[in-house]
């Protein structure tokens, strides 16, 4: 038992340190009128994954923390979307997009696992 707390708790600092990762880029990227929206929506998408798997182990049921965990993936893919984007817009941050862009492609990959294995 303790074993799986602590990979939920792995899980849960993983997907924290990616959104500081996404905070720390964004406060990297030159502002101007193309960077604004693509970086508002990078930071609301990128900091909800761990946001969310955080309430979804705190789920009042299976059917909540399966719908919390369908969110994770969701923003997770959203990111991988804004990353794209920031790395088209600012061709200096392409290489560090790319590293994040991985990371929340395993994000989808371990949130869809896991709303498999929910059913």
């Amino acid at each position: 038992m303790n074993q799986i707390k602590n990979i939920k708790y792995d899980l849960e600092e993983r997907t924290a340190k990616f959104a500081e990762d996404i905070i720390e880029l964004c406060k990297k990227v030159p502002k101007n009128v193309v960077t604004i929206p693509i970086i508002t929506q990078l930071v609301r998408a990128g900091t909800s994954i761990g946001a969310n798997y955080c309430e979804a182990n705190g789920a009042s049921s299976k059917k909540d923390f399966r719908n919390k965990i369908f969110i994770c993936k969701k923003e997770a893919k959203e990111t991988k979307y804004w990353l794209r984007m920031l790395a088209k817009a600012i061709e200096e941050q392409r290489e560090e997009c790319r590293s994040l862009w991985q990371e929340a492609q395993e994000f989808t990959l371990i949130f869809s696992k896991i709303a498999a294995n929910t059913k």
